[in-house]
């Protein structure tokens, strides 16, 4: 349940902001990146384990990082770094113990990471938008 809720949910977050014109900005998606990763840091401080808060605070300074390279230079480092998000959550459980990560999260964020991502790829990819889109500033 909780795939298909994340890709049907990161696919209406997308059409949204495609008709209401939030990703007009090239800011939103890797601003969408910033906010998926703070979750685990969320999650670490409900589970109060100061272990896991650093490990995924610096988890999400990786992905932050991801996020500012690639509106500076080029939109596909976010495509591959939502996508890599994705296959952090599948494997999130052997690297980080996070008591505060609900049951399903992981499957749900790793939905939502790869439909952000496929998202993002057609507006990059010049069908959704135009070529323009992908262009560094």
């Amino acid at each position: 349940m909780g795939y298909a809720v994340g890709l049907v949910l990161a696919l209406l977050v997308s059409g949204l902001a495609r008709l209401a014109g939030f990703d007009r900005d090239r800011a939103f998606y890797p601003t969408i990146l910033v906010v998926i990763a703070s979750y685990y840091v969320l999650f670490a401080v409900m589970g109060g384990s100061l272990r896991a808060l650093i490990v995924e605070a610096m988890v999400m300074s990786a992905f932050a990082l991801c996020a500012v390279v690639g509106l500076k230079r080029n939109l596909w480092l976010v495509v591959a770094s939502l996508a890599l998000h994705g296959v952090f959550d599948f494997f999130h459980a052997r690297i980080v113990h996070n008591r505060g990560v609900p049951e399903w999260w992981p499957a749900f964020c790793l939905a939502y990471d790869v439909g952000a991502a496929a998202s993002l790829a057609w507006l990059s990819s010049g069908f959704g938008r135009g070529v323009a889109y992908a262009r560094s500033r």
